[in-house]
């Protein structure tokens, strides 16, 4: 039986050591309304919940999610992995407390060093030293949009191997980046 390497690589650094760049990509790619929502998405929560509906109907298993940068920090800071009403109840208390007392800068700050964003990979300056050899606060607009493009699925694609899906990916978060 071959096991696989467990493999953790993590690297905090402060807000000022992650380029502006990598910071518009993970909010071009994952909560475009970041700045404007006080921590849930309710028309993307909306959304998620109508097309999650339609693919019970059709007993598909692909689900859409609507967590903002604040819920996913909530949950990786203060929470467990797995699924459950639970869990996620803990996660709207944790999400309000956070956005009640953090500003959104330390919300983003955060979210950059504990998501995951590789397999074992964690946090924007560990993604920039295993993806592209460089820091966090060196990362072109690609390489920026590269790692956020994996963010739904870390563990399946890879920022410095992008497939043909994580780049055609990458190109939206690059459009979408010139917005903010």
């Amino acid at each position: 039986m071959d096991e696989k390497d467990l493999k953790l690589s993590k690297d905090w650094v402060s807000a000022d050591k992650i380029s502006p760049k990598m910071r518009k990509a993970v909010i071009a790619a994952e909560d475009q309304l970041f700045y404007d929502h006080n921590g849930f998405d309710t028309k993307a929560i909306e959304k998620a919940m109508k097309y999650n509906e339609k693919q019970q109907a059709k007993k598909r298993k692909r689900m859409r999610g609507a967590s903002t940068i604040s819920q996913q920090t909530a949950k990786n800071v203060f929470l467990w992995g797995s699924r459950s009403w639970v869990r996620k109840g803990f996660e709207v208390y944790f999400t309000f407390l956070i956005e009640l007392i953090w500003s959104k800068e330390r919300i983003l700050e955060v979210y950059l060093n504990v998501i995951e964003m590789g397999d074992g990979i964690y946090g924007a300056e560990a993604a920039a030293q295993e993806f592209f050899n460089t820091s966090a606060a060196k990362l072109t607009t690609a390489q920026a949009a590269a790692i956020a493009a994996v963010l739904p699925n870390p563990r399946k694609w890879n920022a410095g191997k992008p497939s043909a899906y994580v780049s055609r990916r990458q190109s939206w978060i690059m459009r979408q980046m010139n917005h903010f």
